[in-house]
């Protein structure tokens, strides 16, 4: 590609594209190959200009050989980058701004005054026809006040004034509807960049395949815990399906051979197989545009406050009005009353700090479902943590496998590991990881294998039976017996490590060793949240005593619960919240989905079990724990900011009032004065609420 170098400092490159023209497709293909490459920090480029400009911290004669080398034809850009990329609803609206100022200051300067007035007159009929609506419909809102306050000012034949208000409450229209449409698409791009994979049937063997090489008209399995990735007819298996996200019933839903499946939903029993209908008509970009927009049940009540209280202030707008008309018989004074409301800036400026603060967690690989957790989370004073995968790392090792039956340890793994590769969990990644570093490889010997939550798997392989699991699973639940002989060899396993221990035909065959260290940040995120207003911390794990307390010991919670089950964890949140208290759980596994529902605020953990991440109000995909004490703190500047707002907007508004009823401001200026406040408040609003690359 052929460029000029126009502008340069330390670390930042302004280069002009030599080309008549760019399209926006072409705009974005260039910021994709340019964000991709090593050592850019941020791009942007501007499809008029033909212009980019490259913040960079790498070696910039490398960078400049990578953009000679670019090529439109050759650079491969996902579908949904290019559709989703939001630079053409960006220069929609700031042509659509542009136009409206022109337009307005051209009449004003070519027009005559007569022609003028005619236009106000006919722009005024639909505020006023649109306040006559609201008020046919029993409510005295914000319509009803801007259609009073032109339809007033034309009847005075103030036409200035009636066609500056008309301008003033176009631009703001513009802005709000831009800012917002900006702030949820923004939002929605930074939700949608995950990268999954799927089990996909070839030769009628599973292979597990990266989503995008996914076609319609193949089969996918999709295994218990998991998401379903599209939407498509069920061709086998059998399962229950949690489709809350898709329909908010909590009740699973039977799916069985000639169902239908959507994208979206989730296995929480059995599995099912479905030929994919489309990959690209349910894709996750659109569902997750559909929650922000459509789901008012995921608004902070501090949104929802704001918005009940700007209309309920309109009436005594009308009130402030009418008692200043009659204390002065000054209609010019009265309209400065009805010129400003208080409703535009607070149902504008609340809800784009919540979606600014959504946005904001999304850099730090936070996904917030609803501005109601980041409120719910600025109040907690409870959280629960699991353990395994939580406050452990989230990758255990495998350190030693002790055959009970005389096979190979390596045999024993490889069992293991054709089992376990089925599930979404930290301990049994580990499983899998350590017989792939072997080079285990492995055939799909076993019959169907069936998964028991917080327990373990039943399956058979070569008409065997065959168990892995925990303990209480394997020896109290499948009454597994110790071979003669190994009773001394079983009670010197090493106490530092978690067991998993596998069996065949009712006879133990191997313990699975597994080290799970703790992480290393858990100890000071703790104390970290305890700063920030959280005062019990509590650690729940399904491993015994003796390793928990030892975890429980390192990272200073103050109480901690071992052996349990997935629903005394959801019955310890129940209880905590009957209590009064407002509760954070923070967990990966399928075993954490009781709970994680439960809780106030339910947090899912970086790669752990799909249904946990689905069910999860937050997810946190960065692999430490820093992002959830960075969440609490962004939670307690949101709602200082939703405050801080709040007092603004009456301040503000209540001081143009006054001084209008007193004769210093004219209408006019009372309007423009309101407006530019309220568009200055809500781009406040849109402003980072943390130092940008803050951790706490």
């Amino acid at each position: 590609m052929r460029f000029q170098i126009k502008h340069e400092i330390k670390g930042r490159l302004r280069v002009h594209v030599i080309r008549k023209r760019m399209s926006f497709s072409q705009a974005d293909t260039l910021q994709y190959y340019l964000m991709g490459l090593t050592g850019v920090q941020k791009v942007k480029v501007q499809n008029r200009t033909c212009d980019a400009i490259i913040e960079y911290d790498g070696d910039r004669g490398e960078i400049l050989k990578e953009l000679q080398r670019f090529s439109y034809q050759q650079t491969e850009v996902p579908a949904d980058y290019l559709k989703n990329s939001g630079r053409e609803m960006n220069q929609y609206y700031w042509d659509k701004l542009v136009n409206r100022v022109i337009l307005h200051y051209g009449t004003k300067l070519f027009l005559p005054i007569s022609v003028r007035d005619v236009i106000a007159t006919v722009k005024s009929v639909k505020y006023v026809c649109e306040g006559v609506r609201t008020l046919l419909k029993g409510k005295i809102e914000v319509p009803v006040l801007d259609g009073t306050a032109i339809g007033v000012s034309v009847f005075r034949g103030d036409y200035s004034t009636a066609s500056s208000v008309m301008f003033l409450l176009g631009i703001g229209e513009i802005l709000e509807e831009w800012t917002h449409k900006k702030s949820v698409e923004d939002l929605a791009r930074s939700m949608s960049l995950n990268i999954s994979k799927v089990w996909l049937i070839r030769e009628g063997k599973e292979e597990l395949t990266e989503l995008t090489a996914v076609n319609s008209g193949d089969r996918v399995v999709v295994h218990m815990g998991n998401v379903i990735p599209f939407d498509g007819d069920v061709v086998a298996g059998e399962a229950m399906v949690n489709q809350a996200s898709l329909t908010g019933e909590s009740n699973p839903v039977r799916k069985i051979e000639g169902g239908y499946a959507y994208a979206g939903t989730v296995v929480e029993e059995g599995e099912i197989t479905i030929c994919v209908k489309e990959v690209n008509g349910s894709s996750k970009y659109e569902k997750i545009m559909t929650m922000i927009e459509d789901s008012e049940k995921l608004k902070s009540s501090l949104e929802g406050r704001a918005a009940h209280l700007a209309d309920r202030l309109v009436p005594y707008t009308f009130a402030g009005t009418g008692l200043v008309w009659l204390l002065t018989r000054n209609t010019t004074k009265a309209l400065s009353v009805l010129m400003v409301d208080f409703s535009c800036a607070l149902k504008l400026a609340m809800p784009l700090t919540v979606l600014s603060a959504i946005r904001e967690a999304s850099t730090y690989d936070i996904t917030v479902k609803g501005g109601k957790y980041l409120e719910a989370m600025a109040e907690a004073d409870t959280i629960v943590f699991d353990k395994t995968g939580t406050l452990t790392k989230a990758q255990p090792t495998v350190v030693d496998v002790v055959s009970f039956n005389g096979q190979s340890s390596d045999e024993l793994l490889r069992i293991a590991a054709c089992l376990e590769e089925h599930f979404p969990h930290s301990m049994a990644k580990a499983v899998v990881e350590k017989a792939v570093e072997r080079n285990l490889v492995h055939e799909e010997l076993h019959s169907k294998v069936e998964y028991i939550v917080a327990h373990g798997i039943y399956s058979t392989i070569e008409g065997k039976e065959v168990v892995i699991g925990s303990h209480h699973f394997v020896f109290e639940d499948e009454h597994a017996v110790i071979p003669e002989g190994k009773q001394e060899l079983f009670d010197q396993l090493p106490e530092q490590y978690s067991h998993l221990y596998m069996a065949i035909e009712g006879k133990l065959a191997a313990v699975i060793c597994i080290e799970d260290p703790l992480r290393k940040e858990a100890p000071e995120v703790i104390r970290r949240l305890k700063q920030c207003g959280i005062s019990k911390v509590v650690m729940m794990t399904g491993d015994s005593d003796r390793i928990a307390s030892t975890i429980a010991h390192k990272v200073g919670v103050d109480e901690y619960y071992s052996e349990v089950l997935p629903e005394d964890k959801a019955k310890f949140v129940e209880n905590e919240k009957k209590s009064g208290r407002r509760v954070i759980m923070i967990g990966d596994g399928i075993n954490d989905s009781p709970a994680l529902s439960e809780a106030s605020v339910g947090i899912a953990i970086s790669d752990g079990a799909e249904i946990a991440r689905e069910i999860a109000d937050v997810t946190i995909s960065a692999d430490d724990l820093y992002e959830i004490a960075t969440l609490k703190r962004l939670s307690d500047a949101m709602v200082r900011r939703i405050n801080k707002n709040y007092h603004m907007i009456v301040g503000i508004n209540t001081g143009l009032i006054l001084l209008g009823v007193a004769g210093v401001f004219q209408p006019t200026m009372s309007a423009l004065l309101h407006n530019t406040s309220t568009i200055l408040i809500s781009l406040k609003s849109m402003e980072n609420l943390l130092d940008t690359g803050t951790k706490l």
